[in-house]
C-alpha cells in the first residue's frame, strides 16, 4: 500500500494522541486532528463528538487513513464505555465505509485480553512462552469489552466492505514505564510512531491484530504479526529496571493484579494508577 499522506487522527488532544502528533508528521504525513476539545496549539483541529456522525464524515472526508484514538482509555460505567467507545467506534467506521477509506489504524489494547494469565518469569525467551495473538479474548473491565467489540468491528467491515484494520492492543506508551508491570507491556513513543507508521503502510492486511510494544527483555506477548509488518522496535524498557524494581519490589504470582496480563484492570473495582 503506497504511503497515506493524510490522516486523521482522533483523540489527538489525549495522550497517546499528542505524541503522537509530534513524531508521526516525521514519517511524512499530514495530521487532520479530531477530538472532543480543542487541540492546543491548532486552531485548525477539528472538535467534534463521536456520536456526531455528520461531523465524523465531513472528518474523514478525503483522507487516506485513519488513526482512531480517541475515547475513554480507563474504565468507567458501561453507559459511558458504550456511548464513546462501541457506538463511536461503530460511528466512525461508517463514516469511513460512507466516504471510501480504505484503512484504519484501531487503538485496541492488551485489556481485551487482560484476564490471561502472565508469562510466568521475567524474560521468556521462549517464544512458545509468550502470548499470542490469537489467545482467546478475556477482557477484563466494560474498557476491555469495548476493545473486543471494536476488533470485532474491524473484522466485521471488512469481510463485509472490504474495509482494512490494524487492531493494536497497546500496553503503555509514555515517555518512560512508570510500574513493574509496564516493564514488560511499554511501548516507548518512538516504537509507537513506528509501529502506526508499519500498520498505515503495509500491504494486504486485511484485518490484522498485533501486540503494541518496544522491543522488551521482559516482554510478555508474541510480536511476530506486529514485525509481520514491518515493524522494527528499537527500544527496551531494562534500563529502567533496576531502580523501578527497587522501588517497588517484584511482581507477586499471588497478587492477582500481578497474576494476569491486565494488571490491576482486573480488580473488582480497578485500582488506579494502573
Amino acid at each position: 500500500m503506497p504511503a497515506p499522506r493524510t490522516v486523521l487522527l482522533t483523540g489527538a488532544a489525549g495522550g497517546l494522541g499528542t505524541l503522537m502528533r509530534d513524531l508521526l508528521p516525521e514519517y511524512g504525513y499530514q495530521l487532520r486532528l479530531l477530538d472532543l476539545r480543542p487541540v492546543e496549539g491548532e486552531p485548525d483541529s477539528i472538535v467534534a463528538d463521536l456520536a456526531d456522525r455528520e461531523a465524523l464524515r465531513e472528518a474523514v472526508r478525503g483522507v487516506d487513513a485513519i488513526i482512531h484514538l480517541a475515547g475513554i482509555s480507563l474504565e468507567a460505567p458501561f453507559e459511558k464505555i458504550l456511548r464513546a467507545n462501541i457506538e463511536g467506534t461503530y460511528n466512525l467506521y461508517e463514516a469511513a465505509r460512507e466516504e471510501g477509506v480504505s484503512r484504519i489504524v484501531f487503538a485496541s489494547s492488551n485489556h481485551a485480553v487482560g484476564f490471561t494469565p502472565r508469562p510466568e518469569g521475567t524474560a521468556p525467551h521462549d517464544a512458545g512462552a509468550l502470548i499470542p495473538v490469537d489467545t482467546p479474548r478475556r477482557p477484563d473491565t466494560f474498557y476491555g469489552l469495548s476493545k473486543s467489540f471494536g476488533e470485532d468491528l474491524a473484522q466485521f467491515y471488512w469481510d463485509k466492505y472490504g474495509l482494512e484494520t490494524v487492531s493494536v492492543r497497546i500496553g503503555s506508551c509514555f515517555p518512560e514505564p512508570t510500574s513493574v508491570r509496564m516493564l514488560s507491556v511499554w511501548m516507548s513513543p518512538a516504537d509507537g510512531a513506528r509501529l502506526f507508521h508499519a500498520a498505515l503502510t503495509a500491504e494486504n492486511v486485511g484485518h490484522t491484530v498485533v501486540y503494541g510494544s518496544s522491543a522488551n527483555t521482559r516482554l510478555w506477548w508474541d510480536l511476530t504479526t506486529a514485525r509481520a509488518l514491518g515493524y522494527e522496535p528499537r527500544d527496551d524498557s531494562e534500563p529502567y529496571a533496576e531502580k523501578l524494581i527497587a522501588e517497588q519490589g517484584e511482581l507477586d504470582p499471588e497478587n492477582i493484579a500481578h497474576a494476569y496480563l491486565g494488571g490491576h484492570f482486573v480488580s473488582d473495582p480497578p485500582i488506579w494508577p494502573y
